[in-house]
């Protein structure tokens, strides 16, 4: 009897500055060959997908042809249901995710339970929002990655940016690491998986769903 595939959140920006698209590609395509996806953004909008090709521009076109491509609303998910989170790399995540209060709550409900959590790049700066009641970060005391502060000053809009996913993760108690610029860098710290950059999301899903099947083999939930 085949066992019901595990549930995965994907949360997207909804924000002008997008989702990579490469990143989200390359995410879905991994996790939907294992779980359920369900994709989630803020007010259940859909999300601008930047720095496609003609390659990805078809296999986009394709994908929205299909139901599952439509967002629920962050407010509808139930965390309970999923046994992994995954964000991946997206400039807009600064702007509409690092504060939101729904996705907060559902991130405090993996760390509590310990569920697997993968962010990629810029979709780092969504866990920013994960704040206790106390203000403390749920992430204080845990190793993470995410796109470097050489790699942002490359970009033009540099100076706009409102949070700095190295700053933040290093004034509030968690230790950064990176790699050279453009390289594969991920970070396993408990059940958080980092990937420092677009680069580093196939190896960071990978590892994603290594930690969700050795959960799985150990019958946690």
């Amino acid at each position: 009897m085949t066992q019901p595939k595990s549930n995965c959140l994907i949360v997207l920006s909804a924000a002008i500055e997008g989702v990579d698209c490469q990143s989200f590609i390359q995410a879905f395509t991994l996790t939907h060959s294992t779980f359920s996806v369900q994709l989630a953004s803020p007010n259940g909008r859909l999300s601008e997908f930047i720095n496609q090709d003609d390659s990805s521009r078809r296999w986009l076109n394709d994908f929205r042809a299909k139901s599952f491509s439509t967002p629920i609303n962050l407010e509808m998910v139930d965390a309970n249901r999923y046994s992994a989170l995954l964000l991946p790399s997206m400039p807009g995540s600064v702007f509409d995710l690092a504060h939101n209060l729904e996705l907060s709550q559902i991130i405090r409900h993996f760390v509590k339970e310990k569920k697997p959590i993968c962010a990629v790049g810029m979709g780092v700066a969504a866990l920013c929002c994960a704040q206790h009641d106390d203000s403390t970060w749920a992430f204080s005391s845990y190793s993470l990655t995410s796109t470097s502060v050489f790699e942002l000053a490359r970009q033009h809009d540099f100076s706009t940016i409102p949070i700095i996913p190295e700053d933040f993760i290093k004034d509030s108690g968690g230790k950064y690491s990176c790699s050279e610029p453009d390289a594969v860098h991920v970070v396993i710290d408990r059940h958080l998986i980092t990937g420092q950059n677009e680069q580093s999301t196939l190896t960071a899903v990978q590892n994603l769903i290594l930690l969700c099947n050795q959960r799985q083999g150990k019958g946690v939930k």
